[in-house]
């Protein structure tokens, strides 16, 4: 009987120490989730501050973008309406010169002689 019973106190003692090493992992199984959940909630409040500085800069850059668009179509719409200006001159000098032309021709057809421009 004697050999039952120092053989229940090795597996006591066994399971003692077994007991005990479970509670130290445990323990320190416990100390890595604290730590993780005190990491998730820094990443958390960083997220946080990040989402409202996109936010802000995604709003930001939107009117910008909308404020350049306005320069872009003012700038083509001056730029057209200059050209249509520069054709519109270019049209009136080239009828001019006819027309100057044309009377020149008149006059010499009139009085047999070429007229005298005077220069400015």
């Amino acid at each position: 009987m004697s050999q039952h019973g120092a053989a229940l106190q090795t597996y006591n003692q066994e399971l003692v120490k077994c007991l005990e090493n479970m509670k130290l992992r445990r323990a320190e199984l416990q100390t890595e989730i604290e730590t993780q959940e005190e990491e998730k909630s820094n990443l958390q409040r960083e997220i946080e501050k990040m989402s409202y500085k996109l936010t802000r800069i995604n709003d930001s850059l939107g009117k910008r973008i909308a404020v350049r668009n306005e320069y872009d179509r003012t700038i083509a719409d001056t730029e057209s309406a200059y050209m249509k200006i520069l054709e519109s001159s270019q049209l009136l000098l080239n009828m001019i010169k006819r027309e100057a032309t044309t009377l020149d021709q008149t006059l010499i057809k009139t009085n047999g002689e070429k007229p005298q421009y005077r220069q400015q």
